[in-house]
């Protein structure tokens, strides 16, 4: 697995959360219909508070999206385990996963598939093309340079934000176009580097 840009926080702290861990796959994660056992493998494989700071590993197992301490947040394992089974990864996949801080979503789909690639909303996407693109974040437009990282007919799992409200959304990319298939409101935190150009109103 090819990590860039993140590393793990808090690791180095040691209390055993693996009964919380396990308390988040059985509360949230099979009672909202993410039950594919190898997602659900993926998630209890890897401790999610070596993600957060020291400070927050208590909270690491909430039902809620947990502040990082620098302006951004790592997202509910629910959202993670949504784009997940709507993702529907495949050993064969080649994934790139975009998102600050994005590594914990990286760690779980990196259990699933052959390769990985994590890069910084707005960086340069190198490698590809990719089968599979995971936004760790609500975006409003999808830029050139994301589409064309995308391979024929590969698929995009991102927050999408309609009219003010983020939806995990799905989309496939057609003819040098994605197509997105919204499919119910979700938890994501909006990346400002896919914010839709400003119009000008009078």
């Amino acid at each position: 697995m090819t990590v860039v840009e993140d590393r793990p926080m808090g690791a180095e702290t040691g209390a055993d959360l693996a009964p919380a861990r396990r308390a988040m796959i059985d509360s949230q994660l099979r009672v909202s219909g993410v039950n594919d056992p190898a997602i659900l493998a993926a998630f209890a494989a890897i401790p999610r508070e070596d993600f957060v700071p020291a400070e927050r590993r208590a909270v690491a197992y909430a039902d809620r999206a947990v502040p990082l301490g620098d302006g951004t947040v790592l997202a509910p394992a629910l959202t993670h385990g949504q784009m997940l089974t709507a993702a529907e990864p495949e050993p064969a996949d080649t994934v790139l996963v975009i998102g600050k801080p994005g590594a914990y979503l990286a760690a779980v789909v990196g259990r699933l598939v052959g390769s990985v690639t994590l890069a910084a909303p707005g960086a340069t996407v190198e490698g590809g093309p990719y089968s599979l693109i995971l936004i760790d974040g609500a975006i409003e437009v999808a830029p050139a340079a994301l589409v064309a990282a995308l391979a024929d007919d590969g698929r995009v799992v991102t927050g999408l934000i309609e009219r003010g409200v983020a939806r995990l959304a799905i989309g496939r990319k057609v003819a040098g176009e994605i197509a997105f298939a919204s499919l119910g409101e979700a938890d994501f935190a909006a990346l400002a580097d896919y914010a839709a150009p400003k119009k000008w109103s009078f």
